[in-house]
């Protein structure tokens, strides 16, 4: 009986961690999505393709992790894998705006179409560019940007603003060379 009930409870945690078919689901049905993510790191579709097959294998091969945070667990092996492939830097600026914080993401991080245009972000130094997708479309926290990066709060945080500060200045410019409704009448 004691060996029927080991078995038993072995069978329970086995249901409780992640399995390789589990990964290779969400790298199917999520696919779109975690290339995108990898492509908005990188900005090389080259370098997004490896660091999403390593992703893959870095899930499969990996740790036991719970089920329940299998998809977020994908998501962190990809931007752990551009972050290996790319190793971005903090820049230094003297731009006030760098020392800038934002306590409200949402309120700073749209355009007015409520989004900011995917060239606009690859368009950003690797930096900014990875500190903004982490903390921004990702809602990684401060600190684990920074643990992710190697790098201080405040250097994610002066990353952040200078992003922030870019994108706002290119959503501005993109807005001012579209005629507007007023204008496409005449």
């Amino acid at each position: 009986m004691t060996e029927q009930v080991h078995i038993q409870v072995r069978q329970k945690e086995a249901n409780l961690y992640a399995s390789h078919e589990d990964f290779h689901t969400i790298f199917n049905e999520d696919l779109k999505e975690l290339y995108q993510l990898s492509f908005l790191l990188t900005s090389d579709p080259a370098k997004a393709e490896r660091c999403l097959v390593s992703g893959l294998e870095d899930c499969v091969s990996g740790n036991p992790v719970f089920r329940e945070w299998a998809r977020s667990w994908a998501k962190r092996a990809i931007v752990q894998n551009a972050i290996r492939e790319l190793k971005p830097r903090p820049s230094q600026s003297n731009s006030p705006l760098s020392r800038a914080m934002f306590s409200n993401m949402d309120e700073h991080s749209r355009g007015p179409g409520g989004h900011f245009e995917i060239e606009s972000v690859l368009r950003l130094p690797a930096f900014e560019r990875f500190v903004f997708v982490m903390s921004a479309l990702e809602h990684y926290s401060e600190h684990d940007c920074a643990l992710l990066l190697g790098c201080s709060v405040r250097e994610v945080r002066e990353a952040r603003g200078r992003a922030l500060e870019e994108l706002m200045d290119s959503s501005h410019m993109e807005s001012f060379a579209e005629p507007t409704v007023h204008e496409q009448t005449r």
